[in-house]
C-alpha cells in the first residue's frame, strides 16, 4: 500500500542578488513536499511506529527525490535537506518517524552522491504555518556558504491529521558567502 498524499508541492526559489550585489550567477533551490494523510492519526499513542516507517518512508523518499532531481539535476546539487511537518492532531515524533531513517534519507543522500547527514527541521503548525527547510553542503559538513534555509508554506496544508514531508537541494551556495567555514575557527582556536 502507498501513502494517502492528497497533493505534492514544488517550490523554486532563484537569487540573482543578495546584499544589493548581484553575484556570478544565480543560485537555484528547490523544495518538493508531499502533503499526506498521517498514518497514525486517530490511533491516539502508538507504541511502535517502525511498520509504517518501513511502509511508507522509502515511497515518500523516491517520490520526492524524483521529483526534485527532474527539476534540479542530481549531478548539480550542492546543498540538501529535508523537513517535517505535522498538523494540529499529529505528534512532532510522526514526521520525525518518516524523514528520520536511512530508508528516506539514504535515497536523497544517494542520489546525489552526498555523505553527510541531512539536515533537517520537524514542527507542528495549522495550514498555512510558514515551513523552514535548512540545508548544508552534500559532502562538507563545516561549509558555512552552504548553510542555507529556505523557507515556503501551503496554504492549505498541513490539515490536523496531515503530514508534510518535504526535501530540498540548492545547485550552490550564498551568493556572496564571507564567514569563513569551521574548519577555520577550529585551526585558529587548536580545536581539533
Amino acid at each position: 500500500m502507498t501513502p494517502e498524499v492528497r497533493k505534492i508541492v514544488r517550490y523554486i526559489e532563484e537569487t540573482f542578488v543578495e546584499g544589493g550585489k548581484a553575484g556570478d550567477r544565480p543560485v537555484t533551490s528547490v523544495v518538493v513536499a508531499a502533503i499526506c494523510a498521517n498514518p497514525w492519526g486517530g490511533q491516539g499513542f502508538v507504541e511502535d511506529l517502525r511498520p509504517e516507517i518501513l511502509r511508507l518512508a522509502p515511497i515518500l523518499g523516491q517520490e520526492l527525490v524524483t521529483r526534485l532531481t527532474a527539476v534540479c539535476p542530481a549531478n548539480r546539487i550542492e546543498a540538501y535537506g529535508k523537513a517535517a511537518m505535522v498538523g494540529a492532531n499529529g505528534e512532532v515524533e510522526h514526521g520525525s518517524a518518516l524523514i528520520h531513517t536511512l530508508r528516506f534519507g539514504n535515497i536523497f543522500r544517494e542520489a546525489v552522491e552526498g555523505t553527510t547527514y541531512l539536515s533537517f527541521t520537524n514542527t507542528r503548525g495549522p495550514m498555512g504555518a510558514k515551513i523552514s527547510l535548512p540545508m548544508t553542503h552534500k559532502t562538507e559538513v563545516g561549509k558555512r556558504s552552504h548553510f542555507l534555509t529556505v523557507e515556503f508554506c501551503i496554504p492549505d496544508a498541513p490539515a490536523p491529521d496531515e503530514i508534510v514531508i518535504a526535501i530540498g537541494a540548492s545547485d550552490g551556495g550564498r551568493l556572496h558567502p564571507r564567514i569563513g567555514d569551521r574548519f577555520l575557527d577550529m585551526k585558529e582556536m587548536g580545536i581539533s
